[in-house]
């Protein structure tokens, strides 16, 4: 079904009629199909939604946000998700992006959120070492130069061309891949910290972590355990940043063993 949103046309899969709401949150530039292992696992014993994100789904076509977005408007775009399809209080399994929001929902409407399995989860930001690298300084010159011409409307459209020409040599090959709109929501997500944030989750949250992930490394999982009043973390040794993909087996016997064992 396509449900509309604060402006936003959003692609949300249901299947099942009966039992407890699950919602499945997919990382950043993937989609619904990549969390289908854990809707089948969970398909006949759970109702499960799962979410085709504004500017990620259908393999990065759905359309984007009608402005850019930050974390708290996909916030408030997954609330009302469940409030539509009456699933509250609803478990959530999340991946990377996906865990940001759920961290931000569960925080902000603990009424909403049942259990959470978060794998890979983003919201930590790193530390900056202190140092700036010479390939730092020389593209924070450089922007410095676009920024001013820009301000100053000089050399016509040569600043908008000079900052593509930052972005293809600078930028990593995800945000190179992005619209511009799209990299305007990417830049307000990556500025949210919610370090301060997680002990305000109430839900009870099974953390589970490549051990060899790099792009939230181990270390944010274990923070995440710590704060977050009731949580356990999992590591799987030799895992990445996909672990749940990786080890999808063992990942689904933990899903539904913490999601419908006991309960």
């Amino acid at each position: 079904m396509q449900l509309e949103i604060s402006g936003a046309k959003v692609d949300v899969a249901v299947s099942g009629e009966g039992g407890r709401g699950v919602l499945l949150l997919h990382g950043w530039g993937c989609s619904a199909q990549m969390m289908s292992s854990v809707r089948d696992a969970l398909d006949g014993s759970m109702r499960v939604a799962a979410v085709d994100f504004p500017g990620h789904g259908r393999e990065g076509k759905a359309l984007p946000p009608p402005q850019p977005w930050g974390v708290p408007e996909y916030m408030e775009m997954t609330a009302e998700i469940i409030r539509r399809l009456s699933l509250a209080p609803c478990d959530i399994v999340a991946h990377s992006f996906g865990a940001r929001v759920a961290i931000l929902l569960a925080a902000t409407y603990p009424e909403l959120v049942g259990r959470m399995i978060l794998t890979g989860a983003a919201g930590i930001r790193k530390p900056k070492s202190g140092k700036a690298t010479a390939k730092t300084r020389l593209y924070k010159g450089l922007r410095g130069a676009v920024d001013l011409a820009e301000r100053t409307h000089l050399f016509g459209s040569l600043p908008g061309r000079g900052r593509e020409a930052l972005v293809q040599r600078f930028g990593s090959p995800d945000y190179k891949a992005l619209t511009p709109e799209m990299r305007q929501t990417f830049n307000k997500v990556i500025s949210l910290d919610l370090s301060d944030r997680l002990a305000e989750v109430k839900a009870p949250t099974l953390l589970y972590w490549g051990a060899q992930d790099t792009e939230t490394p181990l270390w944010m999982g274990q923070l995440m355990e710590e704060r977050i009043p009731d949580a356990g973390l999992v590591v799987e040794e030799g895992a990445g940043h996909f672990a749940y993909l990786e080890q999808n087996r063992r990942f689904l016997a933990i899903v539904r063993s913490f999601l419908l064992e006991g309960r």
